[in-house]
Formats: structure tokens, sequence, C-alpha cells
């Protein structure tokens, strides 16, 4: 959206569909299109001089990008984007279904909410660095994925404390 000619600043967020949410939540397994599962709102500082309209279209047709989703998009001041939008924040859901046997439907759901991205990620990677040095000093090296990383390897606190406060 910042290389679209026009454009001195701007945010966007995709924004899940509360219908989508709500039916996969009832243990529906829909098969829903992009356009059916989020939405996106962006957020724009106009160059001075730019077409209003001729940005709006560029940005809502942008291939790959916006044009398979509803997309708006609301002009504002570099204030408003300073202050209401600056902190980066993220969040979602991941949602699973299915059953354990035919009659018996299981839903879990796993969320995030995040007021900054930015600091969520670097935590995320120093917590991941320990559990790397942890694994070392156990002896445990070459390629590993997150799935092979126990959980408690990732806090900064001992087994001990974790059980004591967690348990």
């Amino acid at each position: 959206m910042r290389r679209v000619p026009g454009v001195a600043a701007g945010v966007q967020y995709t924004i899940p569909r509360q219908e989508a949410i709500d039916r996969v939540r009832a243990g529906e397994r829909p098969a829903l299109g992009t356009r059916e599962k989020h939405q996106r709102e962006c957020f724009v500082v106009l160059q001075d001089g730019a077409d209003t309209e001729a940005v709006r279209e560029a940005i809502v047709t942008m291939e790959h990008y916006f044009d398979q989703y509803d997309t708006t998009v609301e002009f504002i001041d570099q204030q408003t984007l300073a202050a209401e939008h600056s902190a980066m924040p993220h969040g979602g859901f991941v949602i699973r279904s299915g059953n354990t046997i035919d009659a018996q439907k299981q839903v879990i759901e796993y969320s995030l909410a995040l007021g900054s991205n930015p600091e969520f990620t670097s935590s995320v990677l120093v917590a991941y660095a320990r559990a790397v040095h942890r694994m070392n000093q156990a002896g445990i090296t070459g390629a590993q994925t997150v799935y092979d990383v126990a959980p408690g390897l990732l806090s900064p606190k001992s087994a001990a404390q974790l059980r004591a406060e967690l348990l």
C-alpha cells in the first residue's frame, strides 16, 4: 500500500469476519473463500496533491493483496496515524474442529491479542534462543523446529518454579 503513488504513509488491518468465526466455533467446517473469511481496513496518509480516488482505486484493486478482500480505505492525517496506528497491534484466532466419533464434535481455539507485534516477536525470539541454549547444554544439536522445543525450555523460570506457580 505504501508503494502506491500518492501514499505518504499508511497501515492496513486484516479483520476476521464474525460470521465465519461463528460458523467455525459452532463446529461447522465451511469451505470459505478469502473474501468470506476476512476484510481489510486501510488508513492512509496522502502525499500533497494526491488524487484520493486514484489512490483508493489502486489500493482496493491491488492484485494478489487487496483485490481478494472487501477493502475499505480511510484517509487520515499524519498526526492521527501516529496517535492511533503506530503501536502495530496484532491478533487472531486459530480454530480447529473435528469429530472424535461421528456424532461428537470437538472445537479447540487459540487466540492472540498483541498490543505490539514487534515487541511480542522479539520476546518470542529471545525465548527460543534461551531454549536452544538449554537444548545445546543438554547435548541436543542439529535442526529443530518449534514443535521440537518443550514449552518449559522457553521460560526463564526453572522447571520447579513453573510447576509450583502454574500447577
